[in-house]
């Protein structure tokens, strides 16, 4: 079944982790652990182009991501803005000249992604894979305004902060608001038509961006606090809030944002299965009454590997897996459909028409 997946950091695991996307997972695996690499998901990589196509992930939300240093931030962060911005902008090439090679089309409007879902039901091994370029964390926005020129580069979706605190909000694993920035940049992306993402901000922040952002909104990659409790996850208010503005969920498959006890580098990714994936699908679907707000956004190899994913997982392909699970769970084949694809065809197709 075809499938989109709302947050994958490509170019992040090619440039800052020197990974041939081009390779074969075993190909790839094998060079890493040859290298001896010992960070966390060398040789557990799940993600590259030719298993993207072995999953029918015909379509994905790509990311830019490059924090600028805030205290008590990863020293590898970018020590300002300008070097943020340099460096997002050297991902965003990478994307620019894969889409010269022929194996990826960037889509930034109804007609092209219209056309792209079309080519690969006509001839999907002919057709390149399509991305969707988002911003994690708006550091490399270097001021609001600049928004517009980002627009004009092919940005169309932004989330305002990763962990930590950024330029224009608190975070994950933060408590607090938007800065004293945030509510100009929502205004400036208001009026270039990017899209909110809410993944990764405070509640305090979730709700006061919602409270200066009238445009349309996304999640695309978070679970829910019901299930899971933790700050970096969503309570059932946040997602009704979502739902409301007639958003999408993507449920993503970081192991300790599906097992409430998971404890990094110790557990062992075997008490889990993508079951549990499919139960955040659920919790969404049930919130909001229908289908209509539940999708997939991964994040596979976000920083981490199958030592950190559910346990029947080896690859990306295997979120096909979820159509049984999700048919286990009484859902039908319309209903998959529209969480597999469907929600995010539909939700791009309406923001941008």
């Amino acid at each position: 079944m075809l499938l989109v997946d709302a947050h994958l950091d490509l170019s992040m695991n090619a440039l800052n982790l020197n990974r041939d996307l081009n390779l074969e997972i075993a190909d790839l695996r094998a060079h890493e652990k040859e290298r001896g690499l010992t960070e966390p998901g060398r040789g557990r990589n799940t993600v590259t182009l030719p298993e993207l196509r072995k999953g029918e992930v015909f379509l994905s939300v790509v990311t830019v991501i490059a924090r600028a240093t805030r205290p008590g931030s990863n020293p590898n962060d970018a020590a300002t803005q300008e070097i943020s911005y340099g460096r997002a902008q050297g991902q965003l090439a990478y994307y620019r000249v894969l889409e010269s090679q022929g194996k990826c089309r960037m889509i930034a409007d109804a007609t092209a992604l219209d056309q792209h879902a079309a080519d690969w039901q006509h001839d999907p091994d002919g057709t390149p894979l399509g991305f969707i370029l988002s911003m994690e964390g708006a550091d490399p926005i270097a001021w609001p305004e600049q928004v517009h020129s980002w627009c004009e580069d092919g940005l169309r979706v932004v989330s305002l902060s990763h962990y930590g605190i950024s330029a224009y909000a608190h975070g994950t694993g933060t408590e607090g608001g938007l800065s004293d920035q945030g509510p100009a940049l929502l205004r400036e992306m208001e009026k270039a038509g990017v899209i909110l993402d809410l993944t990764h901000l405070a509640d305090q922040a979730f709700w006061e961006a919602l409270d200066n952002y009238t445009g349309p909104v996304l999640a695309s990659h978070n679970n829910c606090r019901a299930l899971v409790p933790h700050q970096r996850q969503f309570t059932d208010e946040q997602l009704k809030a979502i739902i409301e503005r007639d958003g999408v969920v993507g449920a993503a498959l970081d192991a300790w944002m599906l097992y409430p006890d998971w404890v990094r580098g110790e557990t062992d990714p075997s008490v889990l299965t993508l079951a549990s994936v499919a139960d955040h699908i659920d919790h969404v679907c049930q919130l909001a009454g229908s289908t209509r707000h539940a999708a997939i956004g991964s994040d596979l190899d976000g920083g981490y590997g199958t030592e950190q994913t559910p346990g029947d997982l080896d690859t990306i392909a295997d979120l096909q897996k979820l159509d049984g699970l999700l048919r286990a769970k009484g859902y039908k084949t319309e209903d998959i459909e529209a969480v597999f694809h469907g929600n995010w065809l539909r939700f791009f197709r309406e923001v941008w028409s």
